[in-house]
């Protein structure tokens, strides 16, 4: 009988998505590729990847690169906090490794904002090192073909799937074997409606032959996001806008965006933002939603206040070019208030 590796391979040959980050697959590639799929959609990412190894082609150019500089490329990816343990993993490699990403799991591992996920894609896809990886898709595909009853989020869930995963990995092409599993989770065993009459592995698939393929994984239910209320001044001035600059060590950190406080209600956050800027002008709401929080933000407009106290959360706040918006970090919100969207 085949096994689960020659089963999977002439379906990934002729069912793989052509995607811009599988071309020319250098371990600097993988590694930048893989972290900007974490918690983001390919359709996102394909549009991001072939812009930013544009901008920086290899780990020396990432390394030598401003950290605003990486986050401007960032902006709008979310989850900024990728940006900045990749360019300081890529100063590390440079300082360290001498500008070479290693082929070992074990020696990737040791590089800042690397776990074992990106370190087992990087080692089998652009090595070809037999090393496993687990992301969600992986976890699925896995709890389905063995039917198994753990929460891919627990120890004992994840320590489960690793092992599973490991013994799956074959000696040959591994890179693309952890490919074809991700993509299999992707594209056909996806999370609410899985296609299993398509699916190259359905005859092994212990799920499916007891019914519980829409049952698996067994995942423990979000917490709802917490909801947070804020209110972010906008200030023109002959073609300039205020913005501030945010804490490394905050949310957002290292991004710009114009000047918010937060507090308990919407009428609190507006009543602190109003001492911020002179005539001050309540303009429109914007609703933000991220993973564990949602963002409920009045925009206020006014004139600069002169000794404004802004929010110790902002290293510095000062006017910038509204042309040259491009140049800053920028989140997604920030575009949002800057843009006058809700």
């Amino acid at each position: 009988m085949p096994t689960i590796a020659e089963r999977l391979a002439p379906w990934f040959a002729s069912r793989a998505r052509e995607l811009p980050f599988r071309k020319d697959r250098t371990p600097y590639r993988v590694w930048v590729s893989e972290v900007m799929l974490q918690q983001t959609r390919v359709a996102t990412v394909t549009e991001y990847f072939p812009r930013f190894v544009a901008r920086f082609p290899d780990v020396a150019a990432l390394a030598a690169a401003p950290a605003g500089d990486v986050l401007a490329a960032w902006s709008g990816l979310g989850y900024y906090r990728r940006a900045r343990a990749l360019h300081e993993g890529a100063r590390f490699v440079v300082r360290e490794l001498g500008g070479e990403l290693p082929a070992s799991p074990d020696a990737l591992r040791r590089i800042p904002g690397v776990g074992p996920y990106t370190a087992g894609a990087i080692a089998s896809v652009a090595f070809g090192v037999r090393a496993p990886l687990v992301d969600g898709n992986v976890a699925r595909v896995l709890c389905r073909l063995h039917a198994l009853d753990v929460d891919p989020a627990s120890g004992a869930g994840k320590r489960e799937l690793w092992a599973r995963a490991d013994a799956l990995v074959p000696a040959r092409a591994p890179g693309a074997f952890n490919e074809a599993l991700m993509e299999l989770g992707a594209t056909v065993c996806t999370p609410t409606s899985p296609r299993c009459d398509e699916c190259p592995l359905g005859a092994e698939c212990l799920a499916r032959r007891r019914g519980l393929e829409l049952e698996l994984p067994r995942v423990a239910p979000r917490r709802a996001p917490k909801r947070v209320f804020a209110s972010a001044i906008v200030v023109r001035q002959r073609g300039m806008v205020l913005l501030g600059r945010r804490r490394a060590d905050a949310l957002f950190g290292g991004m710009w965006e114009p000047p918010t406080v937060e507090a308990g209600d919407a009428d609190a956050a507006l009543e602190l933002s109003s001492r911020l800027v002179s005539r001050p002008r309540a303009r429109f709401a914007v609703t933000h939603v991220l993973t564990h929080r949602t963002m409920h933000v009045s925009v206020v407009s006014g004139g600069p206040r002169a000794g404004a106290s802004y929010p110790d959360v902002y290293e510095e706040v000062r006017f910038v070019r509204e042309a040259e918006l491009s140049r800053y970090g920028i989140s997604a919100l920030a575009k949002k208030v800057l843009g006058g969207t809700g």
